[in-house]
């Protein structure tokens, strides 16, 4: 499980740098697909599917689509390098923050660790854990957050990705009638 946490996220930085450094605006847009989805596997197999899914759906999904349908109207330019020159000093910025990133990481917990913060039995997760049925009347302590909790979040995140699949179905129907 953890080559292929390593793997995608090698992946992943491989892809980002691809979709940034490709000349050819369909090939770019098909590595950022690809990118999306290595970053929704990624999500899930750190146990976030609910942001998985959502990157999925707008990254890899509907993003995707739009630009295709973007690309699709407009001319792709002629070229004959594949790939745009590098600024050194952009690339030396990026080496720089990913030392500094890198360095971070063994002060990070293993996923699932049961002596990490997070997991540790605190004040506020004890709270929610016995009080949210109380004071919510609904059984499921994660529903309870979601729903009660963070009802504000939860809509926006909603709200976000409605309006992302009305846009698709506008632009389609746009595509499909002119």
């Amino acid at each position: 499980m953890e080559y292929v946490a390593y793997a995608l996220v090698i992946f992943v930085i491989l892809t980002g740098i691809a979709t940034a450094l490709l000349r050819d605006v369909l090939a770019a847009i098909i590595v950022f697909a690809a990118y999306s989805l290595g970053m929704a596997l990624l999500y899930t197999l750190l146990l976030a599917p609910d942001v998985g899914l959502t990157e999925a759906v707008i990254g890899a999904g509907v993003t995707t689509i739009l630009l295709l349908l973007t690309i699709v109207k407009t001319v792709r330019p002629g070229g004959e390098r594949t790939f745009e020159r590098l600024d050194p000093r952009a690339a030396l910025a990026c080496g720089a923050l990913a030392v500094v990133f890198g360095l971070t990481l063994p002060d990070l917990p293993a996923v699932g660790d049961p002596n990490s913060p997070i997991l540790s039995y605190d004040a506020v997760t004890g709270h929610y854990l016995t009080q949210s049925y109380a004071e919510t009347g609904v059984e499921n302590t994660v529903t309870a957050v979601l729903a009660a909790y963070r009802g504000f979040d939860t809509f926006g995140e909603a709200t976000v990705v409605f309006a992302a699949g009305v846009a698709v179905l506008v632009v389609l129907r746009r595509e499909v009638f002119t």
